[in-house]
Parts: C-alpha cells; structure tokens; sequence
C-alpha cells in the first residue's frame, strides 16, 4: 500500500508555489526533536514527496517524528491509517471549524462527528485537531456550527484521553471562553500559536501549551517573540503546519518537517537559551502531550 495521500485529499495546495521546490536540508540537531502539527497529505512543490521521503529527510537532520493532521473526514481516515503503518508518524484527527457551518448547512454535522469519535479510539490517533474557532473566515451566521462542532471534539478528546489541537484564528476570546465554560481537555495545545504576551501568560496560568511555527520567525511577528519569551520552557512546542509557514528566510517555498530545525534555532536565539537544551524540553514536551512515537507499547500522552 502506498503512503502517497489519493489525489482527492490534495486540496489545499494550489496558491502559487507549485513551481516552488523544497529547500536544501538544514544542519542536523544534535538532540532530535518532534514536529507535532503537519499536513503531508497536502503535495506541494515542484516535486512532490512521499510521506516515507518527508520522514527520511526529517529523521537525517534530527526531526525524530511527527503528528499528521486531518482537517475533514477524507483527511483523518488518512492520517489515521498512514500512522498505523509508519512507526514515525501519530495522527490527528478533527474537522478544520471552518468546515463545520457547511457540514451543519447539509445536516452532514453530526455523522462526520461520529467518523471523528470512531478515529479517536485508534491506538496511535492521540490527538483531536484542528478544531477550535475561525472567525477570519466563518462570518456570524457559521458560527453557532463552530461552536457546537469545537464542543463536540472537546469532549470527543476528553472521552478518549487524547490531546486537543486547536485552531484559533481572530478568535482568542471565544476560544478561551469555550474551554473554561466546557472544561479543557488536561492536554491543550493552542497549534500555531497566534496570541500575543497576554494570551501565552493566561495559557500559561491554566496549564495549556503554545505551538510555534515557522511564522515565529516572520519579520511582523514580534508579538510571538513576546509570547514565547513568557511561556514556560515545558509548555512549548514546534511545528511547520506544513506545507505552510515556511521559515525566514526560506518563504515562498514549500514547508516540511525537515525544516523544523530553522524554527527551533531561531526560537532559542529569542530565548537566549542553549539549542541543545532547547530541544530535549521540546522533544519532553511532546512527549508528554502525545505519548511515546514506539510502537510497544503504545502510551498516550501523561499529562501534567
């Protein structure tokens, strides 16, 4: 069976990069670390790579693993069955919430919940998401659908232990609101954090972790430097969202797992930190948050 992702899955990659090809491989990590939030099924670039050339690339400059995220149903039936035969990937599965009002338009809502809740319960599927808020794209009359399909895969998460990957774009408020009203999952990760100092220091008070991308690295984006800066050492992530965010100063190009080593740098040079001690707390993190990549035995995440 191929891990190549059927072509009908491929649907977020248009947008003026597919002449664009993947950039050169970064220098190695002495301490491997985990991309946690990744789309390999979406092919972008002038040559597309499988999902074993992505591992292998990242695996050659220290990425020791990955958690591949679906967005839909398509998307989290793939990510769920690539992670059950590639040892270094976990999955992720949710509807993207900007797929909830037209699912709630069609009154397909709560069936594609139930595939979700069903995916949930695989032994290497130790995450809901992306699930949160968009308000950037869903305008007042979707959101009532958000709400009720990010509540859904809260207690989806909670059900089955699994961590919460949320997706919070023009929408820290609500999403907020949503967690202490319902109750946030003990593993919450806000996936490319996009908050400033505020929003890291109340993430911080409540015990949720903060995932940084390629985007931390953006000129414009100081008020990510600020919210990495007060964050905890061990509730930070890293991540690419690949093929998206590539990292200073390689953007414009396709983004994948073995790039993370250019966030990681450039996060501890924000830090003032030591880049191998850096790593081994992100690579703790992660593992605290989705549990152990082997395969005996299989662990989901510890908590704390």
């Amino acid at each position: 069976m191929t891990d190549a992702a059927p072509e009908h899955l491929r649907t977020r990659s248009e947008g003026g990069r597919a002449a664009a090809e993947y950039p050169a491989s970064p220098e190695e990590l002495a301490i491997p670390v985990y991309d946690n939030h990744t789309h390999l099924e979406i092919a972008d670039g002038a040559m597309a790579l499988s999902v074993a050339e992505h591992l292998d690339r990242a695996a050659a400059v220290g990425i020791a693993g990955a958690v591949q995220v679906g967005t839909d149903v398509a998307t989290s039936r793939w990510s769920a069955e690539v992670a059950a035969r590639e040892p270094r990937l976990l999955a992720a599965v949710a509807l993207h919430p900007n797929e909830a009002p037209e699912l709630e338009a069609s009154g397909a809502l709560d069936d594609a919940l139930a595939v979700i809740d069903e995916l949930a319960a695989q032994p290497r599927v130790r995450a809901i998401g992306e699930t949160g808020l968009d308000f950037f794209r869903t305008d007042e009359v979707g959101r009532p659908a958000q709400f009720r399909s990010f509540e859904a895969h809260i207690d989806i998460a909670k059900r089955h232990g699994a961590a919460l990957q949320i997706h919070d774009r023009d929408a820290h408020d609500d999403v907020v609101g949503t967690l202490r009203r319902v109750g946030a999952p003990e593993r919450t990760v806000f996936h490319c954090f996009s908050g400033g100092e505020d929003l890291a220091r109340l993430a911080a008070d409540e015990g949720w972790y903060a995932s940084f991308a390629g985007n931390v690295t953006f000129k414009n984006a100081e008020n990510l430097r600020e919210a990495l800066r007060v964050m905890p050492r061990d509730r930070i992530l890293v991540e690419t969202d690949a093929p998206y965010l590539t990292p200073a100063p390689l953007r414009g190009r396709p983004n994948a797992p073995y790039l993370v080593p250019h966030t990681v740098r450039f996060m501890a040079e924000v830090l003032g930190a030591d880049l191998d001690e850096l790593c081994a707390d992100l690579a703790s993190n992660t593992v605290r948050v989705y549990g152990s990549w082997q395969d005996d035995p299989v662990t989901r995440g510890e908590g704390g």
